[in-house]
């Protein structure tokens, strides 16, 4: 792979417009306004991270977790490109490359969660299930719908997943002027593919990490093709994926500490008896309770009667700071495979935090994911989800068709007048021509497109009001 395609500045729709005044933005910089201004980036402030509508102003959410893994990423970017300069790892690499890593990687971190459904990851899984339980129930004219579909059409359905959502909203969901989304350049939309394959090509149970999920539907191959051409990655992870995964890592493992920290799931002893028994059972393990005790002597000067919140909130501090050293000199230790499309694992694999990055994912789960606090919020989504696919899919299913006038309910006219005409016209242009499977997979996109666009607030009150809840 080389740098000059990988940080391609191609769009979708190129247009040339004449401006009265020069614009000295890169254009990938032009990006980054347009994610800032956009609503879909507006709504990850009301979007899960962990705990779903939480009340307090510390917890995160998709908004704030989104802005910290672009400062990350930002700041691997510049690291990365200071040092393949320093070390001459390549005579064509220049400092402009390096600004243009750094901003391209700012975006990514904005937009990389930004396909994610209402109510955190439990919403792909709601999804996956009801499609999985329910589409073979489902008939269109006369036919059940997983029999019209074709493999890779259910694929999509049966495994749904944010990522490739995330592509759907940047590059059709969103209108800014026409049908092509934000239109955003080709550099990030390769940087934001972390898994270049389909729903049917994923394998979560293989070796290769960028295999691990997919990252685009079957409605955006076209697109996803002419990305990796263009950027000459050919079915290959960009390099700037494998940094994107890493701010995406340090700022959900380190936060999910915090914030389980700060709602009483985890104290200072748990994390200190686990980062003990880790360090106890691997002496290459990064030495991170000599860092918690540090900061934890610290608060016994700064504030004593606080000491063990100060240890554990700085501790998480100062491990951001040392993962993102170790990602960075990961990827240059690795930079030929990188470059070659040959890493099939992520930046932590093989350093002395790779041990840490497994535990504080463990922790995050054991402490906080599986427990009865979370379970007692995520059923109730289950039963939105539930009940709000049940009606959009039955409502969209003859919509767009010359039955539609006889099939539908006066419910059905009514979920579907409420839908975004965003939404709509994506439908419209989208199924110009279409045969009519192809139609019905994107009316059932259309469904998917409607929900993971509401907030976690609107997506309650919404299921209240239209179930005549006070």
């Amino acid at each position: 792979m080389k740098w000059n395609e990988i940080l391609s500045e191609k769009r979708e729709r190129d247009r040339v417009t004449k401006n009265s005044r020069p614009d000295l933005r890169s254009e990938f910089e032009k990006d980054y306004h347009r994610i800032v201004g956009s609503a879909s980036f507006r709504r990850l402030q009301d979007k899960t991270q962990v705990f779903p509508l939480d009340k307090s102003d510390f917890i995160r959410t998709r908004l704030t977790h989104s802005l910290e893994v672009s400062s990350y990423a930002r700041s691997l970017g510049d690291q990365v490109g200071a040092r393949i300069i320093k070390d001459g790892l390549d005579p064509d690499f220049c400092e402009a490359d390096r600004r243009n890593i750094t901003a391209i990687l700012s975006c990514a971190g904005l937009v990389h969660d930004i396909g994610n459904p209402p109510f955190g990851h439990f919403g792909e899984i709601c999804i996956r299930q009801w499609f999985r339980e329910n589409l073979d129930r489902i008939e269109f004219k006369g036919e059940k719908v997983s029999r019209l579909l074709s493999a890779d059409m259910l694929s999509d359905f049966y495994n749904f997943e944010g990522n490739a959502q995330a592509l759907r909203v940047l590059s059709r969901l969103h209108f800014l002027i026409d049908g092509y989304g934000m239109n955003l350049t080709y550099g990030l939309l390769g940087a934001i593919l972390k898994y270049p394959c389909s729903s049917a090509e994923a394998e979560p149970s293989g070796k290769d990490i960028a295999r691990k999920k997919f990252g685009y539907f079957c409605s955006e191959k076209s697109l996803f093709e002419d990305v990796q051409k263009t950027c000459g990655l050919l079915g290959r992870r960009s390099p700037l994926a494998f940094l994107l995964e890493a701010a995406d890592d340090i700022a959900y493992k380190t936060a999910d500490i915090e914030d389980a920290f700060t709602k009483g799931f985890i104290s200072y002893d748990d994390l200190m008896k686990e980062l003990c028994l880790l360090e106890e059972s691997d002496e290459n393990a990064f030495k991170a309770s000599e860092v918690l005790v540090r900061q934890y002597n610290r608060g016994l000067e700064e504030d004593p009667e606080n000491a063990k919140r100060y240890g554990v909130l700085n501790w998480t501090v100062r491990m951001q700071s040392i993962l993102v050293s170790e990602a960075a000199d990961s990827f240059i230790r690795n930079y030929e495979k990188i470059m070659a499309g040959e890493m099939k694992q992520d930046l932590f694999s093989g350093t002395c935090v790779e041990g840490l990055m497994v535990l504080l994912g463990k922790m995050g789960f054991e402490y906080v994911f599986d427990s009865d606090f979370i379970y007692k919020l995520e059923l109730p989504t289950s039963e939105i989800y539930d009940y709000l696919l049940t009606k959009y899919c039955h409502a969209v299913l003859y919509y767009d068709t010359d039955e539609w006038e006889k099939r539908r309910t006066p419910v059905d006219f009514k979920l579907m007048s409420i839908i975004s005409d965003n939404y709509l016209r994506a439908y419209h242009d989208q199924a110009r021509g279409k045969s009519e499977a192809e139609r019905l997979y994107l009316r059932l996109l259309l469904v998917t497109d409607n929900i993971c666009g509401m907030t976690d607030s609107y997506a309650r009150n919404f299921y209240r009001d239209i179930r005549g809840i006070s």
